[in-house]
């Protein structure tokens, strides 16, 4: 299939799931990696939000799209040193996972700008590998977020362990679904979930998910990074 049959095809399975769970779902096109004109096509068929990985690869695609009606989130790892640059020019960082980036992230908000959306990266399966804090750090995490008056805490999100077993999957998401209601206990005006890829969004949906991010699925096999 071309980009657009492969953007109506994710977003009617994107729509049906949201509809079967009952809340609305925001489809989030990780175009980390592809070229400025992959994502500048998608923009054409009404796509605004876009998940990169690189920050520097990041920038170069603003700057070469120039369009200020698309929606830029981090969603790779945040280097102390890269924090300016992100809380300058990115509108959500779902990748916070330590106290420390906060203060650097709003003191590099520039004050005309509405307040960086934050998502807290949950390490859910405990992945040596992987980045995000353990779910006993979440709640003093989200309270020094919340002392931050440039920054908006949106949310939890998570990369699940992969797993050929939909079973361990599902597991996963369902833990993620607690924390994050847990959370909506002291934070009640939270709003986002972000969990599931190309190849289990629709379980993530079912499972409590309010944002997906979905690459290979729209854009095809993943091309030669980038940064």
């Amino acid at each position: 299939m071309d980009s657009s049959e492969n953007y109506r095809a994710v977003r009617e399975r994107v729509v049906a799931a949201a509809q079967r769970a009952g809340r609305e779902v925001t489809l989030l096109a990780v175009s980390k990696t592809r070229p400025a004109a992959s994502v500048r096509g998608l923009a054409a068929f009404g796509q605004r939000a876009f998940g990169e990985n690189y920050v520097q690869e990041c920038l170069a695609k603003q700057r070469e799209l120039a369009d200020p009606g698309l929606e830029w989130h981090l969603i790779g790892p945040l280097q102390s040193n890269k924090a300016r640059e992100v809380a300058a020019h990115f509108d959500w960082l779902q990748s916070l996972d330590r106290v420390k980036l906060v203060a650097l992230l709003d003191r590099a908000r520039p004050p005309g700008r509405t307040p960086l959306n934050v998502l807290i990266q949950v390490n859910v399966d405990d992945e040596a590998s992987k980045s995000g804090c353990t779910p006993e750090q979440i709640g003093a995490l989200a309270a020094v977020v919340r002392t931050a008056p440039r920054l908006a805490l949106r949310g939890l999100m998570a990369i699940p362990a992969p797993a050929a077993d939909p079973r361990r999957r599902e597991t996963a998401f369902v833990r993620m679904r607690a924390l994050f209601e847990e959370l909506r206990r002291d934070h009640a005006d939270i709003d986002t979930l972000s969990m599931g890829m190309s190849e289990d969004f629709e379980l993530a949906i079912a499972c409590g998910a309010t944002m997906v991010r979905v690459g290979s699925a729209l854009f095809g096999a993943r091309a030669t990074t980038v940064r």
